[in-house]
């Protein structure tokens, strides 16, 4: 079983969901990032609790070679959608996407059908199959 397995099942086992684990340097600092969902949203008591839970694992099984810091947090509300399940549950949120060829698309996500995006811009409809996407996130509108 892989390291995301793993923490997949521990953060179930308390009634979260995971969104996503990354591996990011940060002013010198290597990260490693664990986010986490929930219906009605995340606390910091629930993020406190995750942390608890994997860190012995983490102790046995490092993601990264050398000294890192752990950080477990919601995904927030403008967050990168990399899985189709990411954007199954982001129907109804704005998005922002690029695809392979550098197509730029904005707007309503409707709808995740035969593994495409479809999104409402203001040009219509627009079907993007989710594997021609590079780069995908939500975004709000203050």
């Amino acid at each position: 079983m892989s390291l995301e397995t793993d923490i997949r099942k521990m953060v179930e086992s308390i009634g979260l969901s995971l969104y996503d684990t990354a591996i990011v340097n940060e002013n010198e600092n290597t990260i490693f990032r664990v986010s986490v969902t929930a219906p009605g949203g995340v606390n910091l008591d629930q993020c406190v609790e995750v942390s608890h839970l994997i860190s012995p694992l983490l102790d046995v099984t490092s993601p990264v070679s050398g000294e890192y810091r752990l950080e477990v947090s919601s995904p927030g509300i403008e967050r990168k959608l990399k899985t189709l399940q990411h954007f199954e549950r982001s129907i109804g949120e704005k998005v922002a996407l690029s695809t392979i060829d550098k197509s730029k698309f904005e707007g309503e996500l409707i709808a995740v059908e035969n593994e495409e995006i479809v999104l409402k811009t203001s040009e219509g409809e627009q079907k993007i199959p989710f594997r021609s996407i590079s780069k995908a996130k939500t975004y709000f509108e203050w």
